[in-house]
Parts: C-alpha cells; sequence; structure tokens
C-alpha cells in the first residue's frame, strides 16, 4: 500500500510539471513579438514592419497640405499650426514653364527641386522635381483681381508700363510700388474680340490669351 501511493505522488507530480512546461512556452505570434522555428527549438525575432506617416508629410506637399513661410527655403507643416502659412491648391511634377497652369488667384508658387526624404509619394525614397501653387491661409492675397501679384494676370488687375513694351502687375488701389496705368477689364481669344476704348493688349495665356486694358 505504501509503493502504490508513491507512485501515485510520483505521476501527479509528472503531470503537474508537463502542465508547467506547457505553460511557459509561448504560442506563435506571442506577445512578446517572437515566432518559433518549428522543430528546431530556435526562436526568430520578427523586425516591425514601418510604416508611413498618415496626415501631413504622407505626400510631400499634397493638394491641400500646408508649407511654413518662405518661397525659397520652406517646409512642409501641419495646417492647424502657428508655423502654417499657406496651403497648396495645386501640384505638379516639371517646371512650371513646362507643366499646367496654377490656379487664376495663386498667390504664389513654390519651386521643389528634387529630394530624398525618408518618405515620399511612391516609397522610392525620392520627390521629384515640380511645383506647388499655394494660396495664403491669411490675407493678404496677392493673386485676388487687383492684389498687385501672383503668378498670373487676370481680369480685374492692374498694370503698369515697365518699358520696352512690357507691363506689370500692381495693386489697382495704388498701395504697390508703382501707380497703376491699366486695368484689365476682359480675357478674349483674338484683340479684334476686345470692347472700344481697349488701350493696351496684355497676354495672359491660356484658351482666352488677350486682356484687353483701359486706362486708369
Amino acid at each position: 500500500m505504501r509503493e502504490r501511493s508513491g507512485l501515485g505522488v510520483v505521476g501527479g507530480l509528472l503531470v503537474l510539471l508537463g502542465a508547467l512546461l506547457t505553460g511557459c512556452q509561448s504560442p506563435s505570434g506571442g506577445v512578446d513579438g517572437r515566432l518559433s522555428e518549428a522543430g528546431t527549438g530556435r526562436t526568430a525575432v520578427v523586425s516591425p514592419v514601418p510604416t508611413r506617416p498618415s496626415g501631413y508629410g504622407a505626400v510631400f506637399l499634397a493638394v491641400g497640405e500646408c508649407s511654413s513661410f518662405g518661397t525659397t527655403s520652406f517646409t512642409e507643416v501641419p495646417c492647424a499650426g502657428e508655423r502654417a502659412a499657406a496651403r497648396v491648391v495645386a501640384r505638379h511634377d516639371g517646371t512650371v514653364r513646362d507643366g499646367p497652369r496654377c490656379p487664376s488667384t495663386t498667390d504664389f508658387v513654390l519651386h521643389i527641386s528634387e529630394q530624398r526624404p525618408a518618405f515620399d509619394e511612391d516609397g522610392d525614397g525620392a520627390v521629384p522635381r515640380g511645383f506647388a501653387c499655394m494660396r495664403n491661409l491669411q490675407p493678404p492675397h496677392p493673386g485676388d483681381p487687383g492684389g498687385g501679384g501672383g503668378p498670373r494676370t487676370i481680369v480685374g488687375d492692374c498694370v503698369y508700363s515697365s518699358g520696352d513694351r512690357q507691363v506689370r502687375e500692381t495693386a489697382c488701389d495704388g498701395t504697390g510700388a508703382q501707380r497703376p496705368q491699366f486695368e484689365v477689364t476682359r480675357a478674349v481669344a483674338e484683340r479684334s474680340d476686345c470692347p472700344g476704348g481697349t488701350a493696351l493688349y496684355v497676354r495672359l495665356g491660356g484658351k482666352r490669351p488677350v486682356g484687353c486694358a483701359r486706362p486708369m
């Protein structure tokens, strides 16, 4: 009777030890981030897969994102941050000369040279050369009609003669460095489409490339 009792205790201890060993093993994909290699007794460490950032920065200066102050030195920043100065209203690869035209009320253009940041549009480690059409978050808006600036001359803008049959844009309200001499009142396809009293023809580009300007 004493022998049978001793065997029963030993058997119980073996069962308990087996349960404890089973409990110490990490299941596949366990909380310690390790995966057991079947049949080898070794453990492989799995590195976390890097994820691309969401929100600003996922695409460099995409439409709707914002830049800091500056036209030659700038960074992309959250639009709600205190450093945000202007928002991207259009974004194109290539150069301004060869690319599409910016929207008419663009305040200024950012020229983006080729870069190789940590994250970019397609994950190849490069941001191609391009340009972003920008709109200030707060006034003034030089791209507005009569605002005196912007990359495009549009209807409502004012110009002055800069010599050699050239004109430059200036503020219609006279607050610019130069006094306005002419106001662009209409955009047409041909000069013959301009109304009577037109004193100057201004090159606008686009589908209606001729600006009809009257003296002020």
